[in-house]
């Protein structure tokens, strides 16, 4: 039987479905372990010409390339004709200013400034700092130092974390520790035996007597009759008359006595017996 060649889609799940593409070997749902190999991944490896690191690229400086750097200000060209030809800016004749190099911008008023302007984006405040160059004095180290007071420690002050203090071993050795605690100990259960004892003998319930409870008892006292004006207790009378006559009345309450019997009950519908044979 000839040897299979090996191949890289030997060792895959592909052409099931589809054909095989070399973009399914970056799928790792495709690939297959090989038995005995550790787990490959479906990253493709460079060519073996590559060069792992990072490039050193030669560069050759010359004066062009360090003069290039400066940051001068605007001068004439035509002022001076040794230096025609040169791209970059001047300085003055007079070198840099002194004003502006003894004082810094002062961006805690400017922002203030713009705030108080209405200015509160970026670009604006870009704007407005670039039209209102607001400086002051910078700040002097030395009389700041100076100011500044330093903490004054005592002369006899040592610095580190204080050592633990020693065991006491005639006291351990002794079982003074052991003694004391059973000592508290049996205090403790003496004292808390004590206060059960007392609890049980006297638990708090007092027991009424008679003569206890006649000394306490008060006689009712009917409530007080509600308040009613003056004018109303008297003459007041209803205002609706159900019954035209007196006679029609009492009868009507004489019927309802006799039919008394048929509404009481439970459920209001009389109580009545089954009759007996």
């Amino acid at each position: 039987m000839a040897a299979q060649v090996e191949g890289p889609f030997n060792y895959t799940a592909t052409g099931v479905l589809g054909d095989q593409r070399n973009s399914m070997l970056q799928n790792e749902l495709h690939l297959r372990d090989k038995v005995g190999h550790i787990k490959s991944r479906g990253y493709q490896l460079p060519m073996q010409s590559f060069v792992y690191g990072l490039p050193n690229e030669k560069r050759e400086y010359s004066a062009a390339d360090a003069l290039a750097s400066w940051k001068l200000s605007h001068y004439s060209l035509n002022s001076d004709p040794a230096l025609r030809g040169w791209t970059g800016n001047y300085l003055p004749k007079g070198g840099a200013s002194k004003t502006k190099a003894a004082s810094e911008r002062d961006f805690m008023t400017m922002n203030k400034a713009a705030v108080a302007d209405g200015l509160v984006t970026t670009e604006e405040t870009n704007d407005y700092r670039a039209t209102h160059d607001i400086r002051r004095s910078p700040w002097n180290r030395k009389e700041l130092s100076g100011k500044m007071r330093s903490r004054r420690l005592p002369p006899t002050m040592v610095f580190g974390i204080p050592s633990r203090p020693s065991t006491p071993i005639y006291e351990v050795i002794e079982h003074k520790y052991q003694d004391q605690w059973m000592k508290e100990r049996q205090n403790l259960l003496s004292n808390k035996r004590a206060e059960e004892v007392k609890a049980g003998r006297s638990n708090g319930i007092v027991y009424e007597t008679r003569a206890s409870l006649l000394r306490t008892y008060q006689n009712p006292v009917d409530p007080a009759p509600l308040w009613q004006l003056p004018r109303f207790t008297k003459s007041a009378k209803a205002q609706i008359q159900s019954f035209r006559t007196n006679t029609d009345k009492s009868a009507s309450f004489n019927y309802l006595k006799t039919d008394r019997v048929g509404r009481q009950g439970d459920f209001g519908i009389g109580i009545y017996e089954k009759p007996k044979n």
